[in-house]
């Protein structure tokens, strides 16, 4: 969420006990940066930087419910925030990005071996920490969720350059690379508070998490590259193809008969993007996010009280303010 308003509105909605507890998982970001060398905390430090408005850990804090203030709940919450972050700079290791939200990556200054290293620092600081918890079905969670990306971006790298992929195919992806995340950000938060249905609330993560690819993807397509930090179509030219592309094939015909490998240049790729937007499938691929959203907002669960729900309904709109 770019826009710093919604955040705020969360923040406040959640009850006076979020924003110091989001003040805590960042000093212990920070903690686990310079805690290993000044080379690795210069990355690493730089990696959590850009991690964006923390949207994950927050959602940890709010799953809790009530007003905790234990060690284990900004435990559980930075641990997602590394998992996240570490993925972020592989992503990077195996698209070349020179950027990430306009900044530029680990790997662009520091090389391949540099931004692994990172990365790999970060995923086992992750579980170094939730291990403090003495809790198996924290660290299950988070571990599944780690399988799960692992698993989702193998399944686009043997999907890249494809044209025909799927829409089954696709929302496959979206569940492992993003949504089990979302999810176990969600039951990490219900596991340290007991607060609300761990079920419900894996169901609100899921569906977040959807809408959040999905919107990404159609932020893609839709720029402004001053908002996105990238070139519209950076996905065409990975290789990656999206929702918005699946959906404008099946209206253009003369879509789906491209060869990826034949967008080769920026301008080659915004040259596609209007050719998506112009079938209208923009509108349509934010009309399935919506529907993820409110889908979202209909399983938040009753055990929760009425701060931390209508938090929950900002968090789901948050998601949407993010790409309007």
């Amino acid at each position: 969420m770019s826009d710093p308003g919604p955040v705020t509105a969360i923040v406040h909605a959640g009850g006076a006990h979020v924003l110091p507890l989001l003040g805590r998982v960042e000093e212990l970001l920070r903690e686990v940066a310079a805690g290993h060398g000044p080379v690795l905390a210069e990355h690493a430090g730089s990696t959590i930087a850009a991690g964006g408005k923390r949207l994950r850990p927050l959602l940890v804090i709010l799953a809790a419910g009530g007003e905790p203030d234990g060690d284990g709940l900004v435990r559980a919450a930075a641990a997602v925030e590394l998992v996240h972050s570490a993925t972020l700079v592989h992503d990077d290791v195996l698209d070349l990005a020179p950027l990430r939200r306009g900044r530029p990556t680990v790997f662009a200054t520091a090389g391949r071996a540099a931004a692994t290293q990172t990365g790999d620092l970060l995923f086992a600081r992750a579980f170094a920490l939730l291990a403090r918890n003495d809790s198996p079905e924290q660290v299950r969670a988070l571990s599944d969720a780690g399988s799960a990306l692992a698993r989702g971006e193998l399944l686009q790298r043997s999907d890249a350059w494809d044209a025909t992929i799927s829409l089954e195919r696709y929302l496959r992806r979206c569940e492992l690379k993003t949504a089990r995340l979302f999810e176990a950000c969600c039951i990490l938060g219900a596991l340290e508070g007991g607060a609300g249905s761990a079920e419900a609330l894996r169901e609100f993560g899921r569906r977040i998490g959807l809408a959040f690819q999905i919107l990404d993807d159609v932020l893609d397509v839709a720029g402004p590259p001053e908002k996105t930090g990238k070139h519209r179509g950076t996905d065409l030219l990975d290789g990656t193809v999206t929702l918005p592309f699946i959906l404008a094939r099946e209206r253009d015909p003369d879509l789906g008969a491209i060869d990826p490998r034949a967008i080769a240049t920026p301008a080659a790729a915004e040259a596609i993007c209007d050719r998506i937007a112009a079938t209208g499938a923009l509108d349509e691929a934010r009309a399935a996010a919506l529907e993820h959203v409110a889908a979202a907002k209909a399983v938040i669960p009753d055990g929760l009280a009425e701060r931390e729900r209508a938090a929950l309904v900002l968090v789901a709109d948050g998601v949407v303010a993010r790409y309007s």
